[in-house]
């Protein structure tokens, strides 16, 4: 199956090495998504009013969501100290997902580079949060479990369970965005000239689905990194 068609891939020199040429496809696919995230923040906030309209009111209440998400995680008062965290997470996976629904353009997200980058920041954050909230023993305590004769069997199986977070924030979001980008590119050729609407409209959907999934799994995390005393 070829690859999917990008305007990106079209500029470059037809004689570059193919992994170089993915590479600049991503890199620029990514620096667009982050500068498409910077351009909606900066018009939400360049003329705040009271009673909002237009940028500000969606950013407004996509805040609110991530707050009150945040406050059924961990409480209001972690939730704020943390929604600009997950507000930032959840705005750039879901315009990198975005991308890749238009035509001409694929997804970072797409790409394991950019979603395992994103879940080793996460992964790292959030035990980082975790052992200056509680403290290195009080912290690595709870990977022990509640019955002491049984610390040496819980304690890897709490290690491995933690780890195999990065694959769960990496390859859920990895997967399903490429399996998009390769029904978007089989959509395309077998109805090139005739916009498939439903199936645009799916994989909207699925792109702002996976981004709520990360940015919820973030959360969770975060929530019991620094509320590891009450368990």
């Amino acid at each position: 199956m070829p690859e999917l068609f990008t305007f990106v891939g079209s500029m470059l020199p037809h004689d570059m090495d193919h992994n170089t040429h993915k590479m600049v496809i991503y890199l620029v696919h990514m620096l667009l998504s982050a500068g498409l995230a910077l351009v909606l923040v900066r018009s939400a906030m360049s003329n705040l009013q009271l009673v909002p309209k237009g940028s500000q009111n969606l950013m407004e209440a996509y805040i609110n969501g991530v707050l009150q998400m945040g406050i059924d995680v961990m409480g209001e008062k972690d939730a704020r100290r943390f929604v600009p965290l997950v507000a930032t997470i959840g705005l750039f996976v879901a315009i990198a997902n975005l991308i890749g629904v238009v035509p001409g353009f694929e997804a970072p997200s797409a790409f394991l580079e950019f979603a395992l980058t994103l879940a080793i920041s996460v992964f790292i954050y959030y035990n980082y949060i975790g052992i200056k909230e509680q403290g290195v023993i009080k912290y690595f305590k709870h990977f022990l479990g509640p019955v002491w004769w049984l610390y040496w069997l819980m304690f890897p199986i709490e290690i491995v369970s933690h780890f195999s977070r990065l694959v769960s924030l990496s390859f859920r979001l990895f997967g399903n965005v490429k399996g998009d980008d390769m029904f978007l590119m089989v959509i395309l050729m077998l109805a090139p000239w005739l916009l498939p609407m439903i199936p645009f409209a799916l994989l909207t959907f699925m792109a702002l689905l996976q981004a709520f999934i990360f940015m919820m799994l973030t959360t969770v995390y975060i929530g019991s990194a620094i509320a590891v005393e009450d368990h």
